[in-house]
C-alpha cells in the first residue's frame, strides 16, 4: 500500500465501494415471505427486542437495537458472553432476542439463545444459514448472505457488517411503518442534538 500513488488509492477505494455498494443492492433479491414473520414477531414483542451478536455482529446489534428504539420498538442490546455470566437474568416471558450471526455457530451466542428460549422469549435469527443451529433454535430466521469476495480475506467483517445493517434498516422502515410512528412521536423520543431541533 504505501507504494501506491494518491490516484491509484483513489482508484482502489472507488473499488472497495463499487463492490460495498453491489452487496447490499443485492440484499433487495433476497427479500421473501419469511420477512413478514420476522416482522410478526418484532411486532407482537410485549417486553422489549434484546439484540445480541459477537464481534462486529455484536457492534451492528447495538446500531440496529439503537434504531429499533428509535422508531417505536423498545429495544437494548445485549453481550451474549455477559448474560453467561448473570446478564441473562434481564431476559423476561414476553421478550425477543434478536440474534445477529453470519454463520449461527458461535457457542457463547447459541448457549444465551438456549437460556432466552428457556425463560419464554421469542427467538429470531439473523443469518446466512438457515440449517445452523441458532436457525433451529430459532422461531423466526432472517436469511441474510453477504456477496462472496465482499469481506478482506472473506473474514474481516467489513463489507458483510453493511449488508447486516441494512437487514436491520429494511426491519426499522417496516417496523415504523406498521406502528403508524410519526415524526412528531420521533421528535418526543429524541429531543436533542440537530435533529431535535429539525422535528421539535
Amino acid at each position: 500500500m504505501a507504494d501506491l500513488t494518491a490516484e491509484q488509492m483513489v482508484a482502489r477505494a472507488r473499488e472497495v465501494l463499487a463492490r460495498e455498494a453491489a452487496a447490499v443492492a443485492a440484499l433487495a433479491e433476497q427479500m421473501d415471505a419469511g420477512l413478514a414473520e420476522v416482522v410478526r414477531v418484532l411486532l407482537g414483542c410485549a417486553g422489549h427486542v434484546l439484540v445480541t451478536g459477537a464481534g462486529t455482529s455484536h457492534a451492528m446489534a447495538e446500531r440496529f437495537a439503537h434504531l429499533l428504539s428509535c422508531v417505536g420498538t423498545p429495544a437494548l442490546p445485549i453481550s451474549a458472553a455477559d448474560a453467561l455470566h448473570g446478564g441473562a437474568g434481564a431476559v423476561r416471558e414476553g421478550d425477543v432476542l434478536y440474534v445477529i450471526s453470519k454463520g449461527g455457530q458461535s457457542a457463547e451466542v447459541n448457549a444465551f439463545v438456549e437460556i432466552t428460549k428457556a425463560r419464554g422469549a421469542a427467538i429470531v435469527a439473523q443469518t446466512e444459514d438457515p440449517a445452523s443451529p441458532l436457525a433451529v433454535l430459532a422461531d423466526a430466521v432472517f436469511v441474510v448472505r453477504a456477496a462472496e469476495g465482499i469481506d478482506p480475506y472473506g473474514m474481516i467483517a467489513t463489507g458483510s457488517s453493511l449488508v447486516a445493517g441494512a437487514a436491520g434498516d429494511v426491519l426499522c422502515t417496516l417496523l415504523l411503518e406498521a406502528r403508524g410512528y410519526t415524526q412528531e412521536a420521533f421528535g418526543a423520543t429524541h429531543p436533542g442534538g440537530a435533529v431535535g431541533r429539525m422535528v421539535g
